[in-house]
């Protein structure tokens, strides 16, 4: 097994550990996630029951497929978890907007070049993912 160097280990984490940059505390999302999956799956059979209750009574053949059109014709909602930031675009938005409001400062200049030259050398995956969130496209990671 090859040891990796504390360099190399900086540059890893740039691109695959994640920051929490929706505002949220990032304790109160463990509790978030699973109420976030339960809520559509409940509205969802809310939805069912409500136009299934339509066919109910007397059978009736043109009755039950009006309820079963409406009950295919509705998309059902769903939520799926999205992806933290990548941490290398986290600490580059930071050291940008710092360089924005202070031009003199030097320090976050340099910093802001470092950070930059490790995210590019750490190879990415080769083949582009397919999923896109809130209308941006996947970050490869």
């Amino acid at each position: 097994m090859s040891r990796r160097s504390p360099q190399e280990k900086k540059r890893l984490s740039y691109a695959r550990d994640r920051r929490n940059d929706y505002a949220e505390n990032d304790k109160s999302s463990r509790t978030a996630v699973r109420l976030n999956k339960r809520f559509p799956n409940r509205s969802n059979r809310h939805q069912a029951r409500q136009d299934l209750r339509a066919a109910t009574g007397t059978r009736d053949s043109e009755t039950a497929e009006i309820a079963e059109n409406t009950l295919r014709s509705r998309r059902p909602r769903k939520w799926r978890k999205v992806p933290d930031r990548a941490l290398g675009d986290h600490v580059e938005t930071i050291l940008t907007r710092r360089i924005r409001t202070d031009p003199a400062d030097a320090a976050s200049e340099t910093r802001l070049t470092t950070v930059r030259t490790r995210r590019r050398a750490h190879t990415r995956r080769s083949a582009p993912t397919e999923w896109t969130y809130l209308g941006r496209t996947a970050q490869h990671w």
